[in-house]
């Protein structure tokens, strides 16, 4: 016997996709997160001595949606780094301190930019299985009306 999903229903097609949506909106939020941090990776204080762009972190949590039982991922927090900031000797440049040193900000592009990598590829995971799901719904249409 076939059991037939309706749209928007509680069957695993409806949770498969309502997953793989909530996973490419956290994807990206992420992939925002880590463009900001590569965008303000050289972005020193405005005055000597003061605190240059602080790297910012975003952390997950999961849920589960009461109405159609599916997992979902979301975006717990965006909170800043607190490791120290990089230290470079330029007397000449305004942020510097008394002794000639800037303040830089806690940004390791490379990482950032494996972060964008990785949230990318996820989200594409996300469309492959949005995309699945939809063809899903199509065959059994196509069934049904055989």
């Amino acid at each position: 016997m076939i059991r037939i999903e309706p749209i928007g229903g509680t069957g695993p097609l409806t949770q498969a996709m309502a997953t793989a949506a909530s996973g490419m909106s956290t994807q990206a939020v992420r992939m925002r997160v880590a463009a900001e941090n590569i965008a303000n990776a050289s972005s020193t204080a405005a005055t000597p001595g003061g605190d240059p762009y602080r790297r910012k972190l975003m952390s997950f949590r999961q849920s589960v949606d009461r109405a159609t039982g599916a997992q979902l991922v979301r975006t717990d927090s965006i909170t800043n780094d607190q490791r120290d900031f990089r230290t470079q000797y330029d007397p000449a440049h305004p942020a510097a301190d008394a002794q000639g040193y800037v303040r830089m900000p806690n940004v390791d592009t490379l990482i950032e930019q494996a972060d964008l990598r990785t949230a990318q590829r996820s989200y594409e995971a996300g469309i492959a299985v949005m995309q699945q799901a939809r063809a899903l719904y199509g065959k059994t249409l196509d069934i049904l009306r055989s």
